[in-house]
């Protein structure tokens, strides 16, 4: 390598995702423009239906508006990108514009796992301890296991973005992804990049699976008390499902996304920035629809909703 490579340090770079579909390439604009405007409607259309109807304000409903706000959220950072890089070749951003697209991505994924856990301890205080569930879910003690968890989102982030930007980027500045990928920027630097996989690794055990056990911790108590209480509880259990299927749904993407790319594995480059960008646009499209056909009151809401609109 030349010597004088190794003093600079790229600040622009190329988003090349896809790049081996050469002309079919615009055509990816198709399915993701459809995926993100189901994405933005379907949330935008839950999120209003909850805050406009007061029969949905209670802790359950207010959760499920926070992760539609998540879920708009997420594909808004990058599909727009996207579909510039696709229809215009559009594929430059710079260095800054790059870290702040990254730390967007990670603070939504990560608050999106954590309203996951939050969701399950809500279903948990409703059915293991009905009796105190207003106590437990008001804003005062149901702050005790909001903060930590933000504070564990914020704090990673800033130290994992801080070091990526920390990074020198002498060999090239050709990204193989759609969007500013951890990992895929790391693999562009000079350097070790040892302790930025490190911290890319721990963070996996730290957020998405510590949150994982919680959930299935707190799923097996809700089981375990349905079956002592009899046909009483089997009822109550109907209104975890939902939460059941997207949380699920919702952690296998994630990991799957997180691993594809600090696991070795035969994925061409193109099934990993698929599996990445499926992590953005599949929940905001999945758990809206799963909410609105699931969840009877707000089903019964959403068409309220809509026949008042058609008067």
């Amino acid at each position: 390598m030349d010597p004088l490579m190794e003093n600079v340090s790229h600040t622009y770079f190329i988003l090349n995702g896809f790049n081996e579909l050469g002309e079919m390439r615009p055509l990816l604009s198709i399915p993701f423009s459809f995926m993100f405007l189901l994405a933005i409607s379907a949330n935008s259309l839950l999120l209003y239906v909850i805050v406009s109807q007061r029969v949905l304000h209670s802790p359950m409903y207010i959760l499920i508006a926070l992760l539609a706000c998540v879920d708009l959220s997420l594909p808004v950072y990058v599909i727009p990108n996207m579909l510039l890089n696709f229809l215009f070749d559009l594929r430059g951003i710079s260095l800054t514009g790059c870290l702040i697209q990254m730390y967007c991505n990670h603070i939504n994924g990560f608050l999106h796992s954590s309203l996951l856990v939050w969701m399950a301890l809500d279903r948990y205080f409703a059915i293991c301890t009905p009796l105190y569930y207003h106590n437990s879910m008001a804003l005062p003690g149901f702050l005790k296991f909001v903060i930590p968890l933000l504070i564990r989102n914020f704090l990673y982030n800033a130290v994992l973005v801080s070091l990526a930007g920390r990074l020198s980027f002498c060999y090239r500045n050709v990204l193989d992804h759609c969007f500013c990928e951890y990992m895929a920027l790391a693999k562009l630097a000079c350097g070790s990049t040892s302790l930025n996989s490190l911290v890319g690794l721990v963070g996996i055990f730290l957020i998405p699976v510590t949150d994982f056990i919680i959930i299935v911790i707190s799923y097996v108590i809700i089981f375990r008390s349905v079956f002592m209480s009899g046909t009483s509880g089997a009822k109550a259990l109907n209104t975890c499902v939902t939460h059941i299927i997207v949380i699920t749904v919702s952690l296998v993407i994630l990991l799957t996304a997180f691993l594809s790319y600090r696991i070795r594995n035969n994925l061409s480059p193109s099934i990993r920035i698929f599996i990445s960008t499926m992590y953005l646009l599949f929940p905001g499209c999945f758990n809206p629809i799963i909410y609105g056909l699931r969840t009877k009151e707000i089903r019964q809401q959403i068409l309220r909703v809509l026949n008042c609109n058609e008067k």
